[in-house]
């Protein structure tokens, strides 16, 4: 028995040696560049300056900017715009595909397709749309005139509500096959029985959709919220890519990420101060999912306790 022992001792040890190069990556490319970012941010580092640390006077400044709190209700319309779209049309996307009594021909083939935009960058779609909205000879503009829609060529970057419909729909068309797929992942691992159950009953197909469709994809739902939320509360290139780089007219676009960018390398290059907003943005996000999560998890608790005491 020690002999085994020892044995498997060592087949154990030799695993760490395969989770060294992750490791090492991951504290180079990861953890000390966190860790460094916060020593930024106590700090007034300003272009090639010395780094001096002058405490926690940047985040006195985040919280009385008022610039920084636009770009975060910027970034929250924006992606709110988005998702909420994105989750609705997927869904009904999801659940049209995969009825059983339709029995549809080459979803496959749909799922592909939806899951298309996906696989492009970021800055190649900002640069594809923004030639598309383009004024004065932009396909748009040219579809809208050639209808009569429009008397003269529309500036779309000149109207910040039109810009964030734009930056909105980007973000959907490319997110929305993904969301598509693991909704649909989620319907198929639902037991059929439960569907045949209900028939028998006499729900209907909408009754059937409401009442175990929607309850038993709650948790890819959540997971769809906090991983879309994160990914939005990041939102930089197509906003950066599609206006002025600045936010388009009146700031109305420019998010987070953006104002961080025009902080930090754009002007007077204040590595701190855009480090604090770096910082403000990871704080944001963690509230926000912890939020989320309690909210989900209070809900689940307090309908077991109704079930319960039915």
């Amino acid at each position: 028995m020690a002999a085994k022992k020892i044995v498997s001792d060592r087949i154990n040890k030799k695993g760490y040696f395969f989770i060294i190069p992750f490791v090492l990556v991951y504290l180079l490319f990861n953890f000390w560049p966190t860790i460094y970012t916060f020593i930024l941010s106590i700090g007034n580092l300003k272009g090639f300056g010395k780094l001096k640390i002058i405490g926690f006077g940047n985040f006195v400044r985040l919280v009385q900017d008022k610039y920084f709190w636009g770009s975060v209700l910027n970034t929250f319309i924006i992606w709110g715009i988005n998702f909420l779209p994105q989750l609705g049309i997927a869904l009904l996307l999801a659940v049209w595909f995969t009825d059983v009594k339709l029995r549809l021909k080459g979803t496959g083939l749909f799922r592909a397709i939806f899951y298309m935009p996906n696989l492009l960058t970021a800055a190649s779609v900002a640069l594809l749309f923004k030639s598309l909205f383009g004024y004065p000879v932009g396909p748009v503009n040219q579809l809208l005139l050639g209808f009569g829609l429009v008397e003269k060529a529309y500036q779309f970057d000149r109207n910040g509500w039109a810009l964030r419909g734009i930056i909105a729909f980007i973000q959907w068309w490319m997110w929305c096959g993904q969301t598509l797929i693991l909704l649909m992942a989620g319907i198929t691992s639902i037991s059929p029985s439960l569907y045949e159950s209900a028939t028998i009953d006499g729900a209907n197909d909408w009754q059937c959709t409401w009442k175990i469709t929607v309850p038993l994809l709650r948790p890819i739902m959540f997971f769809l919220l906090i991983t879309s939320m994160v990914g939005g509360m990041q939102m930089f290139d197509i906003p950066f890519l599609l206006t002025d780089m600045r936010g388009g007219v009146n700031f109305m676009c420019r998010t987070m990420a953006v104002y961080m960018y025009n902080i930090g390398f754009q002007g007077t290059n204040q590595y701190s101060y855009a480090a604090a907003i770096a910082i403000g943005m990871f704080i944001i996000t963690v509230v926000l999912s912890r939020v989320i999560n309690w909210l989900t998890s209070e809900h689940s608790r307090v309908k077991h306790v109704v079930e319960e005491a039915k």
